[in-house]
């Protein structure tokens, strides 16, 4: 198993911090996984906001994704970074954007999201070889959120749980 290494820059620099999940990027394996556990509390916090307030700030945290993640990565001498994990905390409150409440959906959307995002169906994984730059990180987490939302929904609705 290949571990995660990050450049120490990750603990001096705000931009850096930020972009690898508060430090959760740092994780010795698993990375983005830890990153979006990270996105949890950072949910909590959010859901008690009106849906469009909700949609608002997560909006701004994948525009503010491009740029942190594109200068991260280019400081880094690396594409994506696996420690890079910003992507995978707004891809993740991009699933929840309209989920019903409880610890049961957080769960289901943490690995609704995991899934879409590692398995990258079309068009994800054609995106995350063909986009460059910050918004190469960020667009297939977005897609992988709004494919695991779409999920989620469908299961809601079903009354699945």
């Amino acid at each position: 198993m290949k571990r995660n290494r990050l450049p120490r820059s990750v603990w001096r620099n705000p931009v850096h911090f930020v972009a690898c999940g508060f430090g959760s990027g740092a994780a010795p394996f698993a990375p983005g996984t830890f990153g979006t556990l990270a996105a949890i509390p950072l949910y909590l916090l959010l859901e008690p906001l009106a849906i469009w307030a909700f949609l608002a700030v997560v909006t701004l945290l994948f525009f503010v994704g491009i740029g942190i993640c594109e200068q991260t990565a280019s400081d880094f001498g690396v594409h994506d970074h696996g420690g890079i994990v910003w992507d995978e905390i707004v891809g993740y409150l991009i699933t929840m954007i309209a989920a019903p409440q409880g610890w049961l959906w957080i769960a289901i959307g943490f690995i609704l999201f995991r899934v879409f995002d590692i398995v990258k169906p079309w068009p994800i994984r054609r995106l995350d070889r063909e986009v460059g730059g910050g918004l190469g990180i960020m667009v297939d987490d977005l897609l992988a959120g709004c494919y695991a939302a779409l999920a989620l929904y469908l299961l809601a609705s079903l009354g699945l749980f």
